[in-house]
This record gives C-alpha cells, structure tokens and sequence, in this order.
C-alpha cells in the first residue's frame, strides 16, 4: 500500500501539555526539559491553543518591564488550530500541514478532546519507513537559500527568521556551510536577559518586527551588537550530499534530531533539503 494512504492512526504522538494558567517560565522549563518545538495547552482535556520556540522568543522580547512571572499560557496570541482525526490519512495530513505552512496538526477524539498530535517528524518517518520512492536529495531540494555570515550581529539574523518565515538560517564561509542558527538558539535566556539589561525592549520590538536591518537604524542601536552569529551558532553543521538517496537524509535527520541539512556538491554549498520538503512530496 502506498505509504500516502495509509491512516494516521500508526503516527499519532503524545504531546507535551499545559494549562491555560502555566507560566511562561514553566513552558519555557517544559520546551527545553523535554526538547521538543511546541507545547498544546488544553484545558478540561480540550486542545485550545499551541505555544513554540518561536512564541517564546518573540513573548520574552515583548515584555519590556513587565515581569517574566506575569505571563501565563493564555496571554500568547491564539493560533488557528487545525485538527484531524486518526482516520485520516497521510496525504491528507501532509496536504494540510503544505497549505497551511504547519508543522503539527492536532487530533481529536469524537468528543473533541485530545487524542494526540501529528507532527512534520511523523510523516518523514513514515516516508522512512513506509515509503517505496527512490528519489535523490537533489530533486527535492530548496537551492535558493537565506544565508547569513559569521560576523553578523545576531538580531540581523534573527530578523532574516522571521522577514522570511524560515526556520533556520546557514552560516557559509567562502561557499561552504560552518553553522546553522535556529529559533531554539535564541530561546535560551542570557540573550533575553542580555538586551533587558542593555536596550530599550521597546526600541528592539520595534527594530525586529518593523523596521528591519537598515542602515540609519543600526547606525542608532550599533550599541546592541557586540554578539555575532558565531556566539550562538551550532558548529560544524551536518550536511549531505546533492546525490544522496531522499532516505538517507531522513536517517541524519533523525539521528541527529534536526529539521534540516545544508546540501553540498564537493563541498560548498548548493541547497538545503527540510522535512517541509519530504512531507510536500507525500501530499502531492
């Protein structure tokens, strides 16, 4: 049976949860204790939201003087939920989470309350394990990539995030990937406590979600750069090459607990292939 057909019954994961009251101290402690991208909030066993690395980011630099301890669960900004049943099936799922740009898509008992979630991970693990198709890491991947270098100062390359709504951002040195930088790396606290003690939260809000990187503005905050993309990024990145079976990315992908690989040819690099990518195959 193809692989697109099958129910999503075999893929459903438990999820990591908090109530509409936990703080955001306490979901920030439940991202990183447990390692995962994303948290459901649920309350009397019903899905009413989802909080990320990214919300997390973006809550902490909102805060300005208000204290860390007086944001809860239900103060972040409610997103869409979209929800299947386990009686779906993975063309479905992989066509939802494609149109919608999501990365998890929520399933729901027939009372409606939470049975379990389905993530991008599932779906490139049933490809994995599953799927009969032999394609090459080349036919799949993106080769236009955003990229940053390693002195660049690490509010410009959390601004390339969130300007093109990516993920990740690869660090090269002449042509060649040396780092990777994600929304994980800016979630940890010395950087939210480094601009609390150095800037006007308000002025790095407006900065980052605004107005971007110009050239009169960093003029004006030049004071907020003395980290670089090298102070946070993840070294020696894990790549693949160009050639590649699509599985064996998939393999490094889980082995090494990562969303996406840089793609070289002889080195240098060419592309980048996501688990974005792989799902966008299963829903066509």
């Amino acid at each position: 049976m193809d692989v697109k057909n099958l129910t999503l019954t075999e893929f459903i994961t438990k999820p990591i949860t908090v109530g509409p009251n936990t703080s955001l101290m306490k979901t920030r402690e439940s991202i990183l204790k447990n390692k995962v991208k994303r948290v459901i909030i649920v309350d009397k066993k019903k899905p009413i939201g989802i909080i990320t690395e990214k919300d997390l980011a973006k809550k902490i630099y909102e805060l300005g003087t208000k204290p860390i301890t007086s944001v809860k669960a239900k103060d972040f900004k409610p997103r869409k939920l979209f929800v299947l049943t386990k009686e779906n099936n993975v063309k479905e799922c992989a066509k939802l989470m494609k149109k919608h740009r999501i990365s998890v898509v929520i399933i729901l008992n027939k009372d409606k309350t939470l049975k379990g979630i389905v993530t991008k991970t599932n779906l490139v693990k049933a490809f994995l394990t599953k799927g009969s198709d032999a394609r090459k890491v080349s036919e799949i991947m993106k080769s236009k990539i955003i990229t940053s270098a390693p002195s660049d100062p690490i509010l410009h390359v959390e601004s390339l995030l969130l300007k093109y709504g990516i993920s990740r951002i690869i660090i090269k040195r002449n042509q060649k990937p040396v780092g990777i930088i994600t929304f994980r790396d800016f979630v940890p606290a010395k950087i939210p406590q480094w601009i609390a003690e150095s800037a006007d939260p308000k002025e790095v809000q407006e900065y980052k979600f605004k107005k971007g990187l110009e050239e009169k503005h960093s003029n004006q905050m030049s004071y907020l750069f003395p980290f670089h993309a090298t102070d946070i990024m993840a070294t020696n990145p894990i790549t693949v090459e160009a050639d590649k079976d699509v599985k064996f990315a998939i393999t490094k992908m889980i082995k090494y607990d990562i969303s996406g690989l840089p793609v070289v040819k002889n080195g240098k690099l060419v592309g980048i292939i996501t688990k974005s990518d792989i799902v966008n195959t299963l829903a066509n």
